[in-house]
């Protein structure tokens, strides 16, 4: 096959996907002197964290949906507010209808107080959950711009830096007393319902609380393993305070337009609607890639941002790999049981519980209409029974409560994240046939806790399970490329002995949620691949073809 001499026909590092991790990785690339070109297969830039217009007039993020993993330092070094990014928190974090018809309002300096209308007992020990949870946090924080320790086979010239760089880990977990180290280990063992009922009496705030175990998490806030997602969402920050999730102002598409333009300050080639067919291998080296027009591109560093398994299942030859490594990730678990939705709004909801259509603090929050741990669980078996939850779990966000460009005057989109939605449909069903009627049943949802819902849905835009993948290549809908089970975490992301962001071929490298720290809108991933690829370009491990 020919090799194309047209730009970006060769360089030092390729990007496969587009998408926010491949856009931080490329501009550390860049930012180093390397010849960086990145490959989108859709005509906009951006991956899952992108806004568009769905109806007349009205924008919104189409996938990802909300702020606050992205990493400080990220930003920071790709200089994304000078590049046009704008954050703003939430006025309160949650606000959940109960179901006797009350409702619960959780944020700084006023979750305590609302708890205590439920319960004393849990208002008084909001406290030491908070701080607990945070303390933890604090330490694993450190751990996500790490490179997990590898598991290697081979001499000490290979396992030395590999030991070295578990003892950090070892030294940063030290840092916590050994009551703290229990939790540690119980949020990683337990499930998010069992560790909840620990701490808590009352249905409102385990409900609060527990929908993060779920968030993305195609199970029971039962499940073991679940309470996982619990400190992974606590993760984070915006404007410096821990915790704390937000908006970006033009919807999450702006924070991946202002990676790019940082990425092309700094020399990045962006190719749009440019599919990459496969990865081509010579010898034991992966060494470019082909599109799907047959262009041929060649690189020292390939870097994919691809779900693990995408990549190794469908962009080689069976033999170009090591059957270990197509036997893994052909069991590599994806599937979140997510649904989205966005719908342009006439005018706000009217909460029944909480009544009003003028804008007030809990229409700007995370609004999770599932009001107890057990109506979670009945959502996921039902989805694992007939395909979807007959009482779902919805999260209600309304941006156009902070962002006045989002929607016209006096009108507001609203965002629909609901669980649980069978990755799969059984009996060979498909979502094309059902996604109309499932998309009803998630307004309808919303209507039963505030009636003026329905009436005010001006247009919708509905991403099932198979839209996510066919679009965003979401395989199965994942949103984490992955699930973030204790199996498919750290070093086991996405398997052992290819955790530091190297694959199984030299000049390979993965970038993407599916390895280390996860899901969310990080830009941890591609930062931490950036780095392993430029030290190998320092060690001689690659040679610059530009």
């Amino acid at each position: 096959m020919a090799e194309s001499t047209g730009d970006g026909a060769r360089c030092d590092a390729l990007i496969i996907g587009g998408g926010h991790n491949g856009l931080v990785c490329a501009a550390y690339l860049a930012a180093a002197g390397l010849k960086v070109t990145v490959l989108e297969r859709r005509a906009v830039v951006g991956g899952a964290a992108v806004t568009e217009e769905f109806h007349p007039g009205f924008r919104n993020s189409v996938a990802a949906y909300t702020v606050s993993l992205l990493n400080p330092k990220v930003i920071r070094d790709l200089d994304l507010a000078r590049h046009g990014l704008r954050i703003v928190e939430r006025r309160c974090a949650n606000f959940l209808p109960t179901a006797d018809g009350g409702y619960l309002i959780t944020g700084a300096g006023r979750t305590e107080a609302e708890v205590a209308r439920f319960s004393r007992r849990d208002a008084a020990r909001i406290a030491d959950y908070g701080a607990q949870l945070d303390a933890i946090a604090d330490v694993l924080r450190d751990l996500v711009l790490t490179t997990p320790p590898n598991a290697l086979e081979g001499g000490w010239s290979a396992a030395l830096p590999e030991l070295v760089r578990a003892a950090r880990v070892a030294g940063r977990l030290r840092r916590l007393d050994m009551r703290l180290r229990r939790e540690l280990l119980a949020l990683f063992a337990m499930s998010a319902g069992d560790y909840l009922d620990n701490w808590f009496e009352s249905d409102p705030i385990k409900a609060a609380y527990g929908f993060d175990g779920i968030v993305g998490n195609y199970a029971s806030p039962y499940s073991p393993g679940s309470a996982y997602y619990l400190l992974h969402h606590v993760f984070g920050e915006v404007n410096g305070k821990h915790g704390a999730w937000g908006h970006a102002i033009g919807g999450m598409g702006a924070i991946t337009q202002a990676m790019a333009r940082a990425a092309r300050e700094r020399g990045v080639l962006i190719r749009l609607a440019t599919p990459v067919r496969e990865v081509l291998v010579e010898g034991e080296r992966a060494v470019g890639v082909v599109t799907e027009t047959g262009e041929t591109l060649r690189a020292a560093a390939v870097i994919s941002n691809l779900n693990p398994r995408l990549l190794y299942l469908n962009m080689f030859a069976p033999a170009a790999l090591p059957p270990e490594v197509r036997e893994h990730m052909s069991h590599w678990r994806c599937g979140s049981g997510t649904f989205r939705m966005n719908v342009a709004l006439a005018e706000l909801p009217d909460f029944t519980c909480l009544p009003g259509k003028a804008s007030a603090d809990h229409h700007t929050s995370g609004i999770i209409l599932a009001p107890t741990l057990g109506y979670m669980e009945q959502a996921y078996f039902d989805a694992r029974s007939f395909g979807w939850s007959r009482r779902p779990i919805v999260e209600l966000v309304i941006p156009s409560t902070l962002d006045d460009t989002l929607a016209p005057p006096g009108q507001h989109v609203a965002s629909l994240f609901c669980q649980h939605a069978a990755p799969q449909l059984p009996d060979g069903a498909s979502w094309d046939t059902h996604r109309e009627a499932v998309a009803d049943l998630m307004v309808d949802t919303v209507n039963a806790y505030a009636p003026n819902f329905k009436a005010a849905v001006l247009g919708r835009q509905i991403m099932s399970p198979l839209d996510l993948e066919r679009t965003f290549g979401l395989l199965g809908g994942d949103i984490s490329h992955g699930a973030m089970s204790l199996d498919q975490l750290f070093s086991a992301r996405p398997m052992l002995g290819y955790g530091d962001y190297r694959g199984p071929l030299r000049g390979l490298y993965m970038c993407s949620a599916g390895t280390h720290p996860g899901g969310g809108v990080t830009g941890a991933p591609g930062h931490n691949a950036a780095r392993e690829v430029l030290a190998d370009f320092r060690r001689g491990r690659l040679r610059r073809v530009s």
